[in-house]
């Protein structure tokens, strides 16, 4: 087995030096895609936590922010169950301290979500209507799945630093495959009769697209969305160890000092936050409930 390992193909410094020529030569790109994320972060922070200061205006916009997304969830779920466990779900992070942990991870996961989406749909579309792409395009999304986190983190760390961005970036590489798969997957499973009678009528490629494929494939689109959802959401205690504010940062705190009344507490946030993002977002005919 001498001969085989004697001589190495230098997979590592090849990456090493990708890295480095990236560093050197794309510094000006990659300081812009960070002031840029970072301010669509801050944004929906701004939203989240509001303008004002002092324990009482904080929790006064709090418990707002509480009745507003318990009204979105009654206007889009038209449930009871659902209404009412997002209320007092939300009611409970308050309660255990995590409310300002809890939208700092609300807000990474809509930004994540947000650029995993707009990225995502058109390169469902892409490989559903060229075959040949989504071949090329495959093996990509394989190695972004299965990848371990932490190979492309250190590369997001060096060209994006310490913060929320690299987390964005490394939470977008992880959970984006699931919106171009499940996308490709809705067009191309369009019953060829729709297609074809469409087309008899005289509409062009983009009104069958606009009118008969994505109509169709919008169950599959926004099973994606909700898979990508609770996939950033994985990533939060990942993008805590690059300096990503949320709910990752107890959870990494109390791993270290074994704590395990933090670690329940910070954990069960995560969990009453990914079921009502779930039940928020998912299609509406898989059914209602808490």
């Amino acid at each position: 087995m001498d001969w085989l390992t004697s001589i190495k193909i230098p997979i590592g410094p090849w990456a090493k030096a990708c890295v480095d020529w990236l560093t050197s030569n794309g510094r000006w790109l990659f300081d812009f895609l960070k002031v840029f994320l970072q301010a669509g972060i801050d944004a929906v922070l701004f939203i989240l936590q509001g303008p004002f200061s002092g324990k009482a205006a904080e929790f006064g916009y709090a418990l707002f922010m509480i009745v507003l997304i318990t009204g979105a969830a009654w206007y889009f779920r038209r449930s009871i169950g659902v209404a009412v466990f997002t209320f007092l779900g939300l009611l409970l992070i308050v309660n255990q301290g995590y409310w300002e942990e809890t939208t700092e991870t609300l807000a990474l996961v809509l930004a994540a979500t947000g650029v995993s989406m707009v990225v995502g749909v058109p390169l469902g579309i892409a490989a559903a209507r060229r075959p040949w792409f989504y071949a090329v395009l495959r093996p990509m999304l394989d190695l972004m799945q299965t990848i371990p986190t932490f190979v492309y983190l250190i590369p997001a760390l060096i060209l994006f630093g310490l913060g929320m961005v690299p987390g964005l970036i490394a939470t977008v590489i992880f959970a984006i495959p699931a919106p171009i798969r499940l996308t490709r997957l809705g067009i191309i499973s369009t019953p060829p009769s729709l297609v074809e009678a469409a087309q008899a009528f005289g509409a062009t490629p983009g009104q069958v697209l606009r009118k008969v494929e994505l109509p169709f494939a919008m169950p599959q689109i926004m099973a994606g969305l909700t898979q990508t959802i609770m996939l950033s959401l994985s990533m939060v205690v990942i993008a805590a160890l690059v300096g990503a504010k949320g709910l990752g940062v107890p959870v990494v705190r109390a791993l270290n000092t074994v704590n395990i009344s933090m670690g329940f507490e910070a954990g069960l946030c995560i969990v009453i936050l990914a079921i009502v993002l779930d039940r928020l977002f998912r299609s509406s005919d898989e059914g209602e409930g808490a």
